[in-house]
C-alpha cells in the first residue's frame, strides 16, 4: 500500500477502510505557557513538528471553560500539568442561578481558546493533520464550577442544576461551532462524568447523557472527527459507546474494556495511555508512554513519531494508538 497522508490515514480508520499504518497521536499539558494563546499555539506546534502525530489535540489548561463562571484556579501545578480549582464558583443551591449561557467570543478563557486556535491557523508544522481542541462534557464542568457540593445537590436541587447544565450546553455548542468555523476538523470531548467513581449510573443517566447527546448531535455535521474521551476508571462504557462519535478514547491500562473485546463503540476505539511516572512532571518532559509491544499486540506498528516520543520518554503520559477492526 502507498504511504498515505495524515489526514488520509485517520478519515479511513474512521470509515473502517485499509491503512497503510495505524493511526497514533500524542498530547500532553504546556503549564508553562497555556495562559498565553501565543504561547499554547507555539508550545502545541513545536511539540507536533517533533512528534508528528497523525491529528494535532490543543490541550488547554483545564480551568479555561469555568474561568467566567467564577472558578478560579490555584497556581500550583499538579503532576498530571492541570491546576485544581482554589475557588469554586457555585458555594450554595442558590449559585447554580448565575450560571448563564456565555458568547465564547468574548468570554474569558474560551475568547482565548478560540485565539489560540485562530493563532495556530494554517501553519506548516500542522502539515494535513486533522486539529482537534479539547472540550469538557457539561456535568463535567458542573464538577469543576461545585466540587464536592455536586452530588448533593443533584439529589436536592436537581432544577437548579439542570438549568446551569442547559447554559452550560448552550455555550459549549456556540464554542465548537465557532471552533469549526475557524477550520478545526472536529473536537475532542471529555467525559469526566462516566465513571462510577464519580457518579452514580442513575445520575449520569439523568444530568449526563441526555446533554452529552445534545452536545455531540449539534456538532454532527460539521465534525469530521469527534474523539469521544472517557476519563477514569470503572466507565459506563455501554452508555459512551452508544454516543455519536468517531472515535473512543480511554486508558486502557487502567480501566476495563480492552480494546480488543470490545465492539460496540459505532467508530473506532483508541486505547488512551495515562501511566505517568509522577517523578515526570509535565512542565518537564512532554512525556508520553513506550508501548511498542502493547502496540503489536493490539493493532500494528506506528510512526517514527511514536516510537521517538517512546524512547525519548520513557516514564510519560498520553500516547493514544487507535485501532481499526
Amino acid at each position: 500500500m502507498k504511504q498515505m497522508t495524515r489526514r488520509e490515514r485517520v478519515t479511513a480508520a474512521v470509515n473502517r477502510q485499509p491503512v497503510d499504518r495505524v493511526p497514533y497521536a500524542v498530547w500532553r499539558h504546556f503549564p508553562t505557557v497555556d495562559h498565553s494563546p501565543a504561547g499554547l499555539a507555539q508550545a502545541t506546534l513545536r511539540f507536533h513538528e517533533r512528534y508528528g502525530s497523525d491529528f494535532l489535540k490543543i490541550t488547554p489548561r483545564g480551568g479555561y471553560a469555568v474561568e467566567a463562571w467564577g472558578c478560579v484556579e490555584a497556581d500550583a501545578v499538579l503532576e498530571d500539568g492541570h491546576r485544581a480549582c482554589a475557588s469554586c464558583a457555585v458555594r450554595s443551591a442558590e449559585d447554580w442561578r448565575k450560571i448563564r449561557a456565555l458568547d465564547p467570543a468574548s468570554a474569558p478563557g474560551y475568547a482565548e481558546e478560540l485565539e489560540t486556535i485562530i493563532r495556530l491557523g494554517f501553519d506548516r508544522r500542522i502539515g494535513d493533520a486533522p486539529v482537534v481542541p479539547t472540550l469538557f462534557s457539561p456535568l463535567s464542568l458542573a464538577r469543576k464550577l461545585s466540587g464536592d457540593r455536586l452530588p448533593g445537590d443533584l439529589r436536592e436541587h436537581p432544577t437548579l442544576v439542570a438549568g446551569a447544565l442547559e447554559a452550560i450546553t448552550e455555550t459549549l455548542i456556540a464554542f465548537a461551532r465557532r471552533a469549526l468555523d475557524e477550520g478545526v476538523s472536529g473536537i475532542f470531548y471529555s467525559i469526566q462524568a462516566a465513571s462510577r467513581s464519580a457518579n452514580s449510573e442513575e445520575d449520569y443517566a439523568r444530568f449526563g447523557e441526555p446533554y452529552d447527546r445534545q452536545f455531540l448531535e449539534a456538532i454532527r455535521s460539521k465534525s469530521a472527527l469527534t474523539i469521544i474521551h472517557c476519563h477514569g476508571d470503572r466507565l459506563m462504557f455501554d452508555r459512551l459507546a452508544r454516543l455519536p462519535g468517531h472515535a473512543w478514547n480511554w486508558d486502557d491500562r487502567g480501566t476495563p474494556p480492552s480494546p480488543r473485546r470490545h465492539g460496540r463503540a459505532g467508530g473506532r476505539r483508541s486505547a488512551g495511555r495515562d501511566r505517568a511516572d509522577r517523578r515526570n512532571r509535565a512542565d518537564r518532559q512532554p512525556g508520553l508512554c513506550a508501548a511498542d509491544e502493547h502496540a503489536r499486540r493490539d493493532g500494528g506498528g506506528r510512526g517514527a513519531g511514536a516510537r521517538r516520543a517512546a524512547q525519548e520518554n520513557p516514564r510519560g503520559r498520553a500516547l493514544t494508538v487507535t485501532f481499526r477492526r
